[in-house]
C-alpha cells in the first residue's frame, strides 16, 4: 500500500507515493516518460513489504508545484539536484537510487557526480550514457530505435502528434504493457495544462550523447528487456565496461520497455535481492 507525500525543495514542492517504515532503508525510485511515480506502484509495495521506506516522486514536469516553462530549467543538472534535494528533504544522507528510463538516465549521472550519497543502484531499460551515445553515433539499429527523439525535440508539433485522435499514439506506446487503468491515470495527468511540454523539455534540454559520466563505481544492477523497441543490444551489453564496482546485468527475454509494469514481479525480486547483497 503507498501513501501520498509532498516533498518540498528550493525547486517546488514534489508530489511523491512512499511505502514502508519510515525508519526503514531508504530507496528513492525516479520514473521515466511519460509516466510518473505511479509507475513502481509494484515495486513499492515490494520495499515496503521488506521493511524499506521507499519512495518515489512526481519529477520536475510531472509535479504541478515543480512545472517551470523554461526549457533549460529541465537540463541533467537541474533533474540531478532535484534527487540530491528530495534526499535531503527525506533526511537520507546514503540511500538505495532506482530509475527507469529517463529516471535511470538520470541515476547515472547521480552516481556519476554523487557516488557517495548511493549504496546501491538500479537502472531500468536505459544503459550507461556513455554506450549509449556510442551506439548512437556507429549503430545502424540504434539510430532506427532512437529516430523518434527528434520527433520528439520539435515544440508544438510533438505534443500535436502524442495527442492526436485521442491520444492514439501514447496508447500505442503504453497500453498493452501498462493497462487499461494505469493507462487512463497517465493520459489523465498528460493532458492537464502544460504537463506534456514539460514531460517533453526533458529530451528538448539533453540529447542523450551530451550526457557526461564516467566509469560507475556504486553497485549497479541493470535490468534491460530483451523487446525494447528504444534501447537495443550493443548499448545494453556494452554498459558492463561503464561500471568498475560490483556489476549485475539481468536481461529480461521478450520484455519491453515497460518493466517496472510489464514484469512487476520479477522486476521487484531482482531489486530486493540487489539490496540484499549490498546492505552497505
Amino acid at each position: 500500500m503507498t501513501t501520498p507525500l509532498r516533498l518540498t525543495t528550493d525547486a517546488g514542492t514534489f508530489d511523491a507515493l512512499t511505502a514502508g517504515p519510515a525508519d526503514g532503508r531508504g530507496v528513492l525510485l525516479l520514473h521515466g516518460f511519460p509516466e510518473g511515480a505511479v509507475e513502481w506502484e509494484h515495486q513499492l509495495a515490494a520495499l515496503g513489504a521488506a521493511g524499506h521506506h521507499a519512495v518515489a516522486p512526481d519529477q520536475r514536469g510531472y509535479s504541478p508545484g515543480v512545472r517551470p516553462d523554461d526549457v533549460d530549467a529541465y537540463r541533467m543538472d537541474a533533474l540531478v539536484a532535484d534527487v540530491v534535494a528530495v534526499a535531503g528533504q527525506l533526511g537520507w544522507d546514503r540511500f538505495d537510487l532506482v530509475g527507469h528510463d529517463w529516471g535511470a538516465a538520470i541515476g547515472w549521472a547521480v552516481a556519476d557526480r554523487h557516488p557517495e550519497l548511493l549504496r546501491t543502484f538500479t537502472a531500468v531499460s536505459v544503459p550507461h550514457p556513455r554506450p549509449f551515445a556510442d551506439a548512437l553515433a556507429a549503430d545502424p539499429d540504434q539510430q532506427s530505435r532512437s529516430a523518434y527523439l527528434a520527433m520528439f525535440r520539435q515544440p508544438g508539433q510533438a505534443e500535436g502528434m502524442l495527442l492526436a485522435d485521442d491520444a492514439a499514439l501514447l496508447r500505442r506506446m503504453l497500453g498493452a504493457a501498462v493497462g487499461p487503468a494505469k493507462l487512463a491515470t497517465y493520459l489523465d495527468r498528460l493532458t492537464a495544462p502544460g504537463a506534456l511540454t514539460a514531460a517533453l523539455n526533458w529530451y528538448r534540454a539533453t540529447r542523450p550523447e551530451d550526457v557526461e559520466a564516467g566509469p560507475v563505481d556504486v553497485p549497479t544492477l541493470y535490468v534491460w528487456g530483451s523487446a525494447d523497441i528504444g534501447v537495443g543490444p550493443v548499448a545494453a551489453h556494452g554498459t558492463a565496461a561503464w561500471v568498475k564496482g560490483p556489476y549485475e546485468f539481468l536481461a529480461l527475454d521478450g520484455v519491453s520497455h515497460w518493466v517496472p509494469e510489464e514484469a512487476p514481479d520479477r522486476l521487484s525480486a531482482a531489486l530486493l535481492a540487489h539490496l540484499a547483497r549490498h546492505p552497505g
